[in-house]
């Protein structure tokens, strides 16, 4: 990110959007992170779950009402959905140690969807998606399936709770932060693993070697299909294409094969 020139001549940092939908964004200007929030209770609760969680997070600067502006971090982000992937192994060997380190850490009080409320939410979106056109019922349903083996009982872990890969900073195959922790709470690890490989399925062998604890694979597959199947009328909602190459639909039509 470059700087720029006003009109009279002094350089100016350019205003960078990270991520922006009607509820939140998240801007770096220079050497700064801004997330503003609608809701400013859930601002407050992401910045002190930021600061509890034991992995590297940005440093807060300061907090106003609806905003709180972090230090930018080192690096790049892991990859994003969507886009071929080019960090190596290794930058992912080290994003599962780290992640297996917040996994250990003493749980948050706030807890993550139990899986009788993901049942109800499931079927529900699994109707909103067939009665709308926008996926074939057999996929769906395949998929509905799938994600059955995620919804058992777990034993609740610090989890981030939103854990794609553009939310991981790398610099030098090592993490230098995670960012966006909005949706922190103490819930299923192994949803963390999946939403990290989510699109990304080849690499989950190398983010499994830096965790180095027992994953039930069959259940990451079926987190891979709930977040699939849940998150796309909210992405639809906000502007988001998860018929996007590679994307969620994607995911889903993958689990077929």
């Amino acid at each position: 990110m470059r700087s720029s020139t006003d009109t009279c001549g002094e350089t100016v940092d350019p205003v960078e959007i990270v991520v922006a939908h009607s509820e939140r964004a998240t801007l770096r200007v220079g050497d700064t992170f801004l997330k503003v929030d609608g809701d400013d209770e859930r601002l407050r609760h992401e910045a002190e779950l930021m600061a509890a969680a034991p992995v590297p997070t940005p440093r807060i600067l300061w907090m106003r009402d609806h905003v709180v502006a972090m230090s930018a971090l080192d690096g790049a982000p892991l990859g994003r959905l969507g886009e071929p992937m080019t960090a190596s192994a290794a930058a992912w060997v080290a994003t599962g140690t780290v992640i297996r380190i917040l996994h250990e850490a003493p749980p948050p009080q706030r807890s993550a969807q139990q899986p009788a409320e993901l049942t109800v939410a499931l079927d529900d979106e699994c109707a909103w998606l067939v009665d709308n056109g926008l996926l074939p019922a057999e996929l769906v349903m395949h998929n509905r399936r799938v994600a059955d083996a995620a919804l058992r009982p777990w034993t609740p872990a610090f989890i981030h709770g939103d854990l794609q890969i553009a939310h991981v900073f790398i610099d030098d195959d090592q993490v230098t932060g995670i960012l966006d922790w909005s949706e922190a709470s103490a819930g299923d690890p192994l949803y963390d693993l999946a939403i990290l490989t989510l699109g990304h399925p080849d690499r989950l062998d190398d983010l499994l070697v830096g965790y180095d604890s027992p994953v039930d694979r069959d259940v990451i597959r079926g987190w891979w299909s709930a977040r699939s199947l849940l998150a796309a009328r909210w992405l639809i909602e906000h502007g988001f294409d998860p018929d996007s190459p590679g994307c969620e639909f994607d995911v889903l039509r993958s689990a077929l094969r």
